[in-house]
């Protein structure tokens, strides 16, 4: 859904250029929060603004993601600010949150289900505490490892072709 301020024929425009189907044009700021809000209610929301007018919008949302770093007021209404104003941008911030999100449930649950297997073998007898400590420590470099590779970008970012 693509709920702006400006005029419903530049908004269509957007609209189409993105593959959105469901367009506000000429929304007032108290318009943008309400249907937010009603959206809100039913499912996740991101909102993305630029502008002073969209930050109680921002804010309402379950995310607000704002563009441009020249104003304090909807940086601080958002989630998470980007400093390029393309949808290019959002389109990688999407991509990048979820392969940080991946990583990190790799890491954690796999350390917790390889230490649980390392106390299970403990516990049987077939580690003594000096082979349980150094499986632990073991366990540990293989989590921070796979974490690291958070810090690599990968080959691709984003699915929206400029």
């Amino acid at each position: 859904m693509l709920v702006s301020g400006d005029r419903a024929e530049e908004v269509r425009y957007l609209a189409e250029r993105v593959g959105i189907e469901e367009i506000h044009g000429g929304q007032s700021p108290e318009d943008k929060v309400r249907i937010v809000r009603e959206e809100t209610a039913r499912a996740p929301t991101l909102f993305v603004g630029d502008g002073i007018n969209d930050a109680p919008a921002i804010a309402a949302a379950t995310v607000g993601l704002a563009f441009g770093r020249n104003n304090d007021v909807i940086a601080e209404a958002a989630g998470a600010v980007l400093l390029d104003t393309t949808l290019v941008k959002v389109d990688e911030l999407f991509h990048v949150a979820a392969r940080l999100r991946r990583i990190a449930l790799q890491s954690a649950v796999g350390g917790m289900a390889l230490s649980a297997g390392g106390m299970a073998f403990a516990a049987a007898g077939f580690l003594t505490p000096v082979a349980g400590a150094v499986a632990q420590e073991i366990i540990d470099v293989l989590a921070i490892a796979n974490a690291l590779r958070a810090s690599h970008s990968p080959a691709r970012l984003h699915d929206y072709d400029r």
